[in-house]
């Protein structure tokens, strides 16, 4: 199914690519596993994000739960498949919002914000009246490309993933064959939305958009794959987070080639190929380094990382 899609409603539910039409109003869920009821894990400034999300102060992150990717090796199973997580209200997402940008941070980080869009934006619009900072949309890719159309005025920034080039694998993977088209479709959108990466005089992301790219072991050709891919229908002009923190987590580490980490054959198979196509805005991580600010997701103790504490249901 396709055409508008109306990110104030989840009843019937088609906000992600899945489009399972549940009844969310009515305390049904659908493939995530969220209901009806706002659920967040963990907020408070982060610095592990990109330069020009992070800065100084760093990025007012709010990591959501539930997922629509059930990725066997993700950081951040604890709350994106297994549910865990506070229920927030309304009023406690203003609150923390609120919070975040006087604190000082750049921007408010929204992690895997889509199968709570109806429950976001009407609070965005809130605080945005007391100050507006840049809205960071941080997500795996994994949207559908009319929602990125209608989210237009409410995002800043996108933050996106482009993980996998062959269906087989991303079904494999992260229980979704159709990631490959999908993401790509979101990604041209997103392009459309908020184009290249602007900075504004210190530095910050004021607008644009960030494609990461992970490498991933066993499957770095695909990397290879998704920037020729970008190179070719989008341009050397999208800045690239070429990321080599892969750690084997969750079900993966039982699960060839998941369970060990990339090579240096495979990182220099992918730095060469982003040398070679003419990419020169992004980051490259190095090789064999810790993940960003050293933390992995499943490690993240739960609630919020700032010294005010938020209500929560």
């Amino acid at each position: 199914m396709t055409g508008l899609v109306d990110p104030r409603t989840w009843s019937p539910c088609r906000l992600c690519p899945r489009q399972c039409g549940v009844d969310r109003a009515a305390s049904r869920v659908g493939y995530c596993g969220a209901g009806d009821w706002l659920q967040v894990f963990r907020s408070g400034p982060h610095a592990g994000e990109e330069p020009p999300i992070s800065g100084e102060r760093g990025s007012g992150t709010i990591f959501f739960s539930r997922c629509t990717l059930r990725c066997c090796y993700c950081q951040n199973h604890p709350w994106s498949q297994d549910g865990q997580g506070a229920e927030w209200t309304e009023e406690d997402l203003v609150r923390e919002l609120t919070r975040l940008r006087e604190t000082g941070c750049h921007n408010w980080n929204l992690v895997s914000p889509t199968p709570w869009w109806p429950a976001i934006l009407p609070a965005l619009e809130r605080v945005r009246a007391g100050g507006r900072i840049p809205v960071v949309c941080n997500t795996s890719g994994y949207e559908r490309p009319e929602m990125v159309a209608a989210l237009a005025g409410a995002v800043e920034v996108y933050l996106t993933d482009l993980r996998y080039a062959r269906p087989e694998t991303a079904g494999a993977a992260s229980d979704a064959a159709d990631y490959v088209a999908v993401s790509r479709m979101a990604l041209k959108a997103m392009w459309r939305e908020a184009g290249p990466l602007e900075l504004d005089e210190a530095g910050m992301a004021r607008r644009g958009t960030i494609c990461r790219i992970l490498i991933l072991p066993g499957h770095a050709g695909e990397a290879v794959e998704s920037l020729e891919w970008v190179a070719r229908e989008i341009g050397t002009d999208l800045a690239i987070s070429l990321m080599a923190q892969y750690t084997p987590a969750y079900r993966a580490c039982a699960m060839p080639p998941w369970n060990r980490g990339i090579t240096m054959r495979e990182y220099r198979q992918v730095t060469e190929a982003m040398e070679a196509l003419g990419f020169s805005l992004g980051w490259i991580q190095e090789f064999g380094g810790p993940p960003p600010d050293g933390l992995l997701g499943h490690t993240m103790p739960a609630g919020p990382a700032g010294s005010a504490p938020v209500s929560g249901g």
